[in-house]
């Protein structure tokens, strides 16, 4: 009576591990398809990113010229970082049926005594701030380096919307 009982158990958990899986492969197709777009500065700077929080597009108002190439770095970066809030915040509204799902399968605790004590840690979030002094790591695209003389001089030889750009 228990093998059968074993087998019940075991064909139970199977059965939900490949509902799982066709639940996974169902939202890694979905997650794949999610984008959001931020604004900053007045709507000057408008940022898209996918689901894998990847800057693909970047668009400045016709009156982006009223900032500074400083201002305009910092609204692409606090545009760029509510877009990725945002695909967060979708990306986990699709997982809540994932979520659902592993809240009815036995953990693997359950089944196995010794593993009770065994826990994944919690991610450690990347910091939202500027390097500084941390260790950085910079890729050189051959191309001349910034000038840092002024950040916020206004003397650019032009603006973002010249028809040179």
């Amino acid at each position: 009576m228990t093998n059968e009982r074993a087998k019940a158990d075991l064909a139970a958990i199977l059965d939900g591990v490949q509902e799982q899986m066709r639940t996974i492969a169902e939202l890694q197709q979905r997650r794949a398809e999610l984008t959001a777009t931020a604004t900053a500065r007045g709507k000057k700077v408008k940022v898209t990113v996918n689901a894998d929080n990847k800057v693909i597009d970047v668009k400045f108002s016709s009156d982006i010229d009223e900032l500074t190439y400083s201002e305009i770095a910092k609204a692409v970066i606090e545009a760029a970082q509510r877009a990725c809030t945002e695909v967060a915040r979708e990306t986990a509204g699709l997982m809540a049926p994932l979520d659902s799902q592993r809240a009815r399968m036995p953990k693997l605790s359950d089944l196995v005594e010794d593993l009770a004590g065994i826990e994944i840690p919690d991610p450690v979030d990347a910091p939202l701030t500027r390097p500084n002094n941390r260790d950085t790591q910079t890729i050189s695209d051959g191309s001349a380096a910034p000038d840092t003389a002024g950040p916020e001089s206004r003397g650019r030889g032009g603006s973002a919307t010249d028809s040179s750009w």
